[in-house]
């Protein structure tokens, strides 16, 4: 079954009132993708419904992956007990008014009341990963940011687009809420630079902690804690075992910038570290 020429829903679904998290694929360290993926497998959250991709991708430019043809994939899913609808998708590169109206759409058919939209983003931080994590929210609403307030995270974060340059997704999205009257924000964290290519698991932690409070969802993190433990022993395991990597993130941690070479050096180093090729 479909409603409109974008949307298929394969299962109908009626629940009086939900919040939704949405999740983008391209994220820097994963982020958006390991959320939603996290928040799948811990809350059984079953697919329900897609986004055709042809209007809103180049399909010529289909992703090959371990010999394996990626196409374009932006999918739906719901977690009935915890109230909460999951939107995980690419970003879309055509149509962007359409293809995020849609989003909405399917919330508004399956729910009575869309409570609140979470959007996850993650911005390149050039600070070390042993530096505390904090959380940005960009609001939509006044009363939005007000219940935000109470939570440990920065809601006084400005930006503004660049005169003639094109919004952000995450800014497009809340404003499309924001003409729908739906309470919704932005959720950004800054990720070190050199995790930005692999992943960053106490980001993650910090992102689904938040959600966790926010919207009562009971999860049990000991696994994403273990993940944590581990991703900072192989941290700690790097500095200790090439003294070059310590002396750049030590560098770091004195509020310290690296130039563009060590700035390279270092990612290069981390990412063969963490993916076992030292």
């Amino acid at each position: 079954m479909s409603h409109g020429n974008a949307i298929r829903v394969h299962k109908e679904l009626t629940l009086p009132q939900s919040c939704m998290v949405v999740g983008w694929n391209e994220d820097a360290a994963n982020l958006g993708r390991k959320v939603t993926d996290y928040l799948k497998l811990k809350l059984n959250g079953q697919e329900f419904a897609e986004i055709d991709p042809e209007e809103f991708f180049p399909m010529g430019g289909v992703a090959i992956k371990d010999n394996i043809a990626r196409f374009p994939q932006s999918k739906f899913y719901v977690c009935p007990e915890q109230e909460l609808m999951i939107f995980q998708s690419d970003s879309p590169s055509a149509e962007w008014y359409k293809f995020l109206t849609s989003i909405l759409e399917v919330a508004e058919h399956h729910y009575r009341n869309l409570r609140e939209l979470y959007v996850v983003g993650a911005m390149i931080s050039f600070s070390a990963h042993t530096a505390p994590r904090e959380l940005l929210a960009v609001s939509n609403l006044p009363e939005m940011k007000e219940n935000l307030n109470q939570y440990n995270l920065n809601t006084d974060m400005d930006y503004q687009t660049a005169p003639g340059e094109r919004p952000t997704l995450n800014s497009f999205l809340l404003w499309i809420a924001k003409e729908k009257n739906v309470p919704a924000a932005s959720l950004w964290l800054p990720v070190p630079f050199y995790l930005a290519a692999v992943e960053d698991a106490q980001a993650q932690k910090k992102v689904l902690s938040f959600l966790d409070e926010r919207l009562d969802l009971k999860i049990d993190f000991a696994d994403l804690d273990q993940e944590i433990r581990e991703q900072n022993e192989k941290l700690a395991a790097a500095r200790s075992q090439f003294p070059q990597i310590d002396e750049y993130i030590n560098r770091l941690e004195s509020n310290l910038m690296l130039s563009e070479e060590e700035n390279a050096e270092l990612v290069k180093y981390i990412e063969d570290f963490l993916k076992g090729e030292n």
